[in-house]
Parts: C-alpha cells; structure tokens; sequence
C-alpha cells in the first residue's frame, strides 16, 4: 500500500461563488440556473463527520456516478451536464485544482424527498426488521432467511430524507401518501429497473450490489435521475469472491473505518477521533478498488 500523493480536500474554497449547501460529503454551489456539486473527501461514520479525509474517496464518488450516469442513459434522464471544468462557466476555471475530477455541473432539480431504496439481499437495517417481523419496510419475505441471503427478487423500500441522523424506513402505502400513489408506482418500478440492470452488470464485474439507494427529482416537468449513483457510499458493495450468506459480508466501503472505531470504543458522540493513516488509505484503496472493478480501469 503506498501513500497517495492527491491532496485530501475536506473543505472546497470557491470565493465569490455561492454556496448552496454543505453536506456530509458534497459541497453544492450555485451557478446561475445550475448547480455545481463537490464530492469532497471528507468522511462520516455513525452520523458524525471524522476529522480524517479519505484520500481520493470524492473522485471516486463523482466518477463513479458519472459511469453508471452514461450506462443508464436509455432508462432514465439525469441531471448531468458535464465534469469538464473547460467546459464549466469562465468564474469556475480559476479553482481548477479544487474540481479537477471530483466535481460536476448538473441541472437544478425539484427533488422528491424520498430516498428510493432497493433491496437485493437481506442486510443492514432491513435484516434487523426481518428478524422481529419477518418483513422488510412491511414487505413480508418468506421465513427462514439468513443475513445476506439473496431474496427472492429485489424489492422497493423507500425512506424519508433525514437532514440529521438516519432516514427512516416506510412502507410503500405511506411513501404514496406523502408524494402521492402515481409518482410512488413511477419511482418504484423506476428504481428497481434501474437497480436490476445495475446488479447484472455489477455481477460480471466480480461486485454483488446488495442494496442501493436513488433520488430523483423533476427538471423542466421531466422526471430525472439526481445526486451521487450506485457509489459505495449509497450502496452496499460486496466482493462477489467471498460472498457467503448466513452472516455480515466483507464490503467496498467504509468497513474499515468503523470496525476501527468499534475497536477504540468511541462513544459514538462528538468530537468524532480522527482516524490513523494506515486506516484511511485502507480506506481509500477499496474505493479506488470498488471503482476499477467496476469500470474496468484505474481511477
């Protein structure tokens, strides 16, 4: 393993243009009718952003999406525009090595405030729900799976967008009555589409998708596909190698950081401890790991 040179940005600094909003990871601007979103390398665990960055981890998330953006084309519209900073508005181009790969302009969307989730395997929360009830979201699944069994087809199980803490689970019947019955069959059946084509193609890559969550949004009356897709960030990446149902599965994503947190005892509360550089680049090498399997070249 050896150190990457790239700097880690925690933080972008782009005076004199506005800042929209500054989330856990994504630092978005706005830029005339556009938007401008910056996949930083900052890092959360257990709701807490660490003060340790993972090198590379923001290009890796904006490429990344920028893939399954184009492979997805004839499925769905999507808010993409461009991530050559050429071809950005002239004010951009001066923070070059601030966007140079881990930042691009899309169009600005009337987002659904639904996290539209879709399971493949039972893991994570589900899996807990599954043990109590039986069900997923209150889809009734058939008795006797393990963890990370493969069900018996995916399934839709939206959630509400937490602004702090963790989103929370629903049920179809309610996810209808806050967006209304037509959009939640259209987002539905959009979702588990797009998922489907995803884990075929994950799958001859030597990646199961066990789950993955989307958010759309509407531009100009058309319903399109926003924010980050099919990253580890949104979605549990297994190894298709040492997949094995009955228990937790090996993953491309932040693993390491919380079984590193686990093993300090961290109390989950502010101020989250940084992290020991063997762990983040541990870290970032699953990311870029996760990103050349599944688009058959280095980052």
């Amino acid at each position: 393993m050896h150190p990457i040179k790239n700097p880690v940005i925690l933080e972008t600094d782009l005076p004199g243009i506005d800042l929209h909003a500054r989330g856990k990871v994504r630092d978005v601007y706005r830029v005339g009718e556009e938007l401008l979103i910056v996949a930083t390398d900052r890092i959360s665990a257990f709701d807490y952003i660490l003060p340790t960055g993972i090198p590379d981890k923001g290009k890796v998330l904006t490429q990344l999406s920028i893939f399954w953006f184009d492979f997805l084309r004839d499925l769905t519209p999507t808010h993409f525009l461009t991530a050559q900073v050429d071809e950005y508005p002239a004010p951009l181009r001066a923070f070059r090595d601030q966007l140079e790969g881990r930042s691009m302009l899309v169009k600005r969307a009337k987002m659904v405030d639904i996290e539209c989730v879709a399971r493949g395997y039972l893991a994570g929360s589900g899996w807990k729900e599954y043990q109590t009830q039986g069900t997923v979201c209150g889809i009734a699944l058939p008795a006797g799976l393990r963890e990370s069994d493969k069900l018996p087809e995916p399934i839709f199980t939206p959630s509400t967008k937490a602004q702090t803490g963790h989103d929370e689970n629903i049920s179809f019947a309610q996810c209808a009555s806050l967006i209304g019955e037509d959009l939640a069959q259209k987002l539905r059946e959009l979702t588990l589409r797009i998922y489907s084509r995803a884990a075929r193609y994950a799958e001859s890559r030597g990646i199961v998708i066990a789950d993955t969550k989307f958010e759309f949004g509407f531009v100009d009356g058309a319903l399109v596909l926003g924010d980050e897709v099919l990253t580890p960030d949104s979605s549990r990446f297994w190894p298709a190698e040492t997949y094995a149902a009955g228990g937790p599965q090996f993953s491309f994503d932040k693993q390491f950081v919380r079984d590193y947190l686990e093993s300090i005892r961290w109390n989950k509360r502010p101020p989250a401890p940084p992290l020991p550089e063997k762990v983040a680049l541990k870290t970032s090498e699953k990311y870029r790991q996760a990103y050349q399997s599944l688009t058959g070249h280095p980052l």
